[in-house]
C-alpha cells in the first residue's frame, strides 16, 4: 500500500438526503475543518459487509467556506463492492473517520477556456469546479452525461446556476452521446476535466489522443470501475506464493488477493496509478481492462493489468475464467 501520510480525524453525519434516484448526500463536519479547493476528495473509513475494514475515496462535492462542513455524494451500484453499501447505511449522528482534503486533481487557473464534462455521479468533483470558473468570470462549458434525469444529482441547480452553459445530454431522451462530436466541440486551446465511468473517459481519451491537441490540457479523474462487461466469478493463480483465490463479481482482483494474505502495492484503487500492476503468465478468457493507466496499445497483448479494477471474464467456449499471474 502507498503511503500518502494523511490525517485522519473523526467526522459526524450532520445531514443525510436522497438527491437523486439511487444516490445520497452525505455531510460531515469534521473535528478539524479544513477549507476544501475543487477537485478534493475525502478517504472515508468503511466496513465492508465481511467485517473487514478498508478505505473509499469520494469526491467533495460541497463546503462550508471555512471546511466546517463538508458534502459527499454516493451512488448505490448494482455492483458495489462493499463501500457505497455501507455509506448508505449511514445516518445523521453518526460518526465516521476521514481524512483532511486531498488533492489528485487540481483546477489550473489561468486557461483561455475550459470544458468540464462530468458522466453520472462524477458530477460531485466537476461541480466546484463548475462553480469556481463561473465565480471567477472563466469562458467554460459543463456536459453533462446521464442515463435519466432521474439519476442525474444536482441537475436543477446546476441548470439554474450555469444556464446555457450547461449542456444536459440525456441517454434516454438524446441517445448514446457521440464523443467524437463532443471533443470536436472543444476550443483548440482548451484544457478538458472530466470524471465519469471509465468506459466514458477512455472514449473521451481515445479521440483526444487521436487529434492534435495538446495530451497535458485533457485531465481526469475516474468515478467507479465499470467495465465492458458484466462482472462474474474468475481465478487467480500466483505460482510464485502457492496462491490459488477466485474472485467473486463484488471484490477486486486486489481485494482477493489481500484477502488471502498477499502484500500488495496499491494507492488510488481506481485504475490511474498503476501501482497495482500484475503480470500475466497464463490466462483462460479474456481480461476486461477497466484502468485508465493503460493505453489501448499497452493493453492489446495482455501482458499485465491493474488488479484494482480490470478482471478476467469467460471465454465463449465456456472454459472456467482464470488468470495466471506474478506480483511485485
Amino acid at each position: 500500500m502507498a503511503d500518502k501520510h494523511v490525517e485522519w480525524q473523526d467526522a459526524r453525519v450532520s445531514g443525510r438526503t436522497a438527491i437523486a434516484e439511487g444516490i445520497v448526500r452525505l455531510d460531515f463536519e469534521p473535528v478539524t475543518p479544513t477549507p476544501a479547493k475543487p477537485g478534493e476528495h475525502i478517504d472515508i473509513a468503511v466496513t465492508l459487509p465481511d467485517g473487514r475494514h478498508d478505505t473509499r475515496s469520494y469526491s467533495i462535492s460541497g463546503a462550508a467556506p471555512d471546511g466546517s462542513y463538508l458534502s459527499i455524494s454516493v451512488a448505490r451500484p448494482a455492483t458495489s463492492r462493499g463501500g457505497s453499501l455501507f455509506m448508505h447505511t449511514l445516518r445523521t449522528g453518526d460518526t465516521v473517520r476521514i481524512t483532511h482534503p486531498l488533492q489528485d486533481f487540481p483546477l489550473r487557473i489561468g486557461a483561455s477556456s475550459y470544458v468540464l464534462v462530468a458522466g453520472g455521479v462524477g458530477i460531485t468533483a466537476i461541480r466546484g469546479m463548475a462553480s469556481t470558473l463561473k465565480r471567477i468570470g472563466a469562458d467554460y462549458v459543463l456536459h453533462y452525461i446521464g442515463n435519466s434525469r432521474a439519476r442525474m444529482a444536482y441537475l436543477d441547480s446546476l441548470e439554474a446556476e450555469h444556464g446555457d452553459r450547461l449542456r444536459a445530454h440525456v441517454t434516454t431522451e438524446h441517445g448514446r452521446l457521440q464523443v467524437a462530436d463532443l471533443v470536436a466541440s472543444a476550443p483548440a486551446d482548451a484544457e478538458m476535466y472530466m470524471c465519469g465511468p471509465i468506459r466514458l473517459m477512455e472514449a473521451i481519451k481515445r479521440v483526444w489522443d487521436a487529434s492534435d491537441r495538446d495530451k497535458t490540457s485533457l485531465r481526469f479523474e475516474t468515478f467507479g470501475n465499470s467495465g465492458w462487461f458484466a462482472p462474474e466469478v474468475f481465478q487467480v493463480e500466483v505460482p510464485r506464493l502457492g496462491v490459488t483465490v477466485e474472485v467473486q463479481p463484488g471484490e477486486s482482483m486486489l481485494e482477493a488477493l489481500e484477502r488471502t494474505g498477499v502484500e500488495m502495492m496499491y494507492d488510488c484503487r481506481r485504475g490511474e496509478c498503476g501501482l497495482c500492476e500484475v503480470y500475466i503468465e497464463g490466462l483462460s478468457g479474456r481480461v476486461d481492462h477497466r484502468d485508465v493507466f493503460y493505453s489501448e496499445r499497452q493493453k492489446a497483448p495482455n501482458a499485465k493489468m491493474c488488479c484494482c479494477v480490470s478482471r478476467v471474464i469467460a471465454s465463449d467456449d465456456g472454459a472456467p475464467a482464470k488468470v495466471t499471474i506474478d506480483v511485485t
